[in-house]
């Protein structure tokens, strides 16, 4: 028997099963059942549709995470619309292009960001403007809370839909160009809330608390899998520590995700105030990804607040989910040596294949330092990327014909899990040697004066390039960091080879991040190098 694979599904099962449950905590002290967030939905649905918002359209939506994003976004999948969430830390310029790219029609903005869309209001195909607060927001927006107050529930037919229609479109950052808009269909949608549903454990009790911002790849696909599950969702702006503690403890939260730098600021916060309590009167847990975080700041996670940690990988083509470290079998919980497991990207989540390759698309041997590129085959990978054929060919055949490219350098042991070593464009070649700028982050991070780094390659006369490392002191001032660029060099010729050590030393106040907490190194890398042609490792 074939069922198509819906997103609608999601809220539906929700609605059917768990109507009378609360469903959302809003930012705004509002609490919702799934029977008035559905009802919510259904009254945008049908005033988009009245202000002619059809199958195929591009809804964006720019908002952190508060329930009109929710709203918005299943009101645009029950018109059978494409959901096109906006990055709230760009630039208005960057907004125009990418509601030009998408051709987008409707756009439901928070009015704190709404004076980014305004600017570029002229020059942008978009003819609905509708804001959660139109007092509040610059320009002529309709208040999103009118609209649906006044809007019919029955006032929309829902579209005949299919599994491989495009139903959300997400941006890259475009740091190596233009901003890519990545095509998900129901079907990757779909498949990716239920490998995430596995693998992260999610029940119909669990308090999801909304630290990742929406935007970010559809949540990493929690839009859809807590609200299928019938869970809760618990809105915030944006990441505070002081607030995410107190939303743990008041909620009852049970799981949330989260950057190491979202991380290590709990962390902080929890080392500032008193060690307090970090949980309510559910057990807790984190899910991580990207980097590995420092070994102290998951012993912290674990061992300190009592967290469950797991770390993942993944990248917006690919759902996200590709890799989890949370393999219980292979590591002992009462053991220090599991921290050594959850600081790598870990293994394949299911039904999904990921293999480290060579320049020829071989595998590279399972031996744990051969280093190659990450490729992924899996039903949650994207179908491609919106109006730009030659990168999506180019994604799936660079050395493997099939699979995605991610771009990302690792290693791979005899278990299959891997360990990335470094972006492509990271990699430090210094006199022919090819370095990686992550294991010196991380030889650094266990230096008690660092409070967060990162490393990039640096022009060299002598070299070509050379490991330069930009550090926030865990002072807090970079005028007086409480360690010299000398010691910094020495911890780490101590801990690795000489070739490899850092060389130079910069102090910084903070480091350019995404609304995810990514560390933006090639900010840092153009600073380094606007004097220069062109880097060695073309980094």
């Amino acid at each position: 028997m074939h069922k198509p694979l819906l997103v609608t599904d999601f809220l539906d099962r929700a609605r059917t099963h768990y109507g009378d449950q609360e469903a959302v905590v809003a930012t705004t002290g509002e609490r919702y059942t799934y029977d008035e967030l559905g009802d919510r939905v259904d009254r945008l649905a049908a005033a988009l549709a009245d202000r002619g918002v059809e199958k195929g359209d591009r809804v964006a939506v720019l908002d952190p995470n508060t329930h009109y994003h929710l709203e918005s976004a299943y009101a645009a999948f029950e018109l059978g619309a494409v959901h096109t969430p906006l990055n709230y830390r760009l630039a208005p310029d960057d907004y125009e292009y990418i509601l030009n790219d998408a051709d987008v029609d409707a756009v439901v903005a928070d009015y704190e960001y709404a004076d980014k869309i305004d600017a570029v209001r002229d020059d942008v195909p978009t003819e609905v403007f509708i804001s959660n607060d139109a007092d509040a927001a610059q320009g002529d927006w309709e208040e999103l809370d009118e609209v649906v107050a006044d809007a019919d529930p029955d006032g929309f037919r829902r579209p005949e839909m299919a599994e491989d229609e495009v139903v959300t479109i997400n941006y890259t950052s475009g740091t190596t160009g233009d901003p890519k808009g990545v095509m998900r269909t129901h079907r990757t949608e779909t498949l990716h809330a239920y490998i995430l549903s596995v693998h992260h454990e999610l029940y119909d009790d669990d308090v999801y608390l909304w630290t990742l911002p929406m935007f970010h790849v559809n949540g990493w696909g929690h839009i859809y899998a807590i609200t299928g599950m019938g869970a809760k969702h618990v809105c915030t702006r944006g990441v505070n520590a002081e607030r995410v503690v107190e939303a743990i403890r008041t909620e009852d939260v049970s799981f949330l995700c989260g950057a190491p730098t979202v991380l290590n600021m709990l962390v902080d916060y929890y080392e500032e105030n008193g060690r307090p309590e970090m949980t309510g009167d559910s057990d807790v847990r984190v899910t991580t990804a990207g980097s590995a975080p420092p070994e102290a700041t998951i012993r912290a996670v674990e061992d300190e607040f009592g967290w469950y940690l797991k770390h993942l990988y993944g990248l917006t083509e690919t759902g996200p989910l590709v890799t989890i470290s949370d393999a219980r079998r292979l590591m002992d919980a009462e053991d220090d040596s599991r921290f050594a497991l959850k600081k790598r990207q870990g293994m394949g989540v299911l039904g999904t294949e990921v293999a480290v390759v060579d320049e020829d698309g071989e595998d590279v041997p399972r031996d744990d330092s051969t280093i190659g590129e990450i490729v992924v085959r899996g039903n949650q990978v994207m179908d491609g990327y919106w109006n730009k054929p030659e990168a999506t060919e180019q994604a799936f055949t660079e050395r493997r014909e099939g699979w995605f490219h991610t771009g990302d350098l690792a290693v791979i042991d005899d278990h299959g899990t891997v360990s990335i070593q470094d972006r492509k464009k990271d990699i430090i070649v210094s006199g022919g040697e090819n370095i990686s700028s992550i294991e010196i982050e991380d030889a650094l991070f266990d230096h008690e004066a660092v409070s967060d780094v990162a490393v990039i390659p640096a022009p060299s006369d002598e070299w070509g390039e050379t490991p330069k490392a930009f550090v926030v002191p865990a002072s807090g001032d970079p005028d007086d960091p409480g360690v010299t660029e000398r010691e910094i060099q020495e911890f780490t010729r101590e801990r690795m080879a000489s070739y490899k050590a850092v060389r130079r030393v910069e102090f910084v106040e903070d480091l350019p991040a995404t609304a995810t907490g990514k560390i933006q190194k090639y900010e840092l890398r153009e600073r380094e190098w606007e004097d220069e042609d062109r880097m060695v490792g073309q980094g």
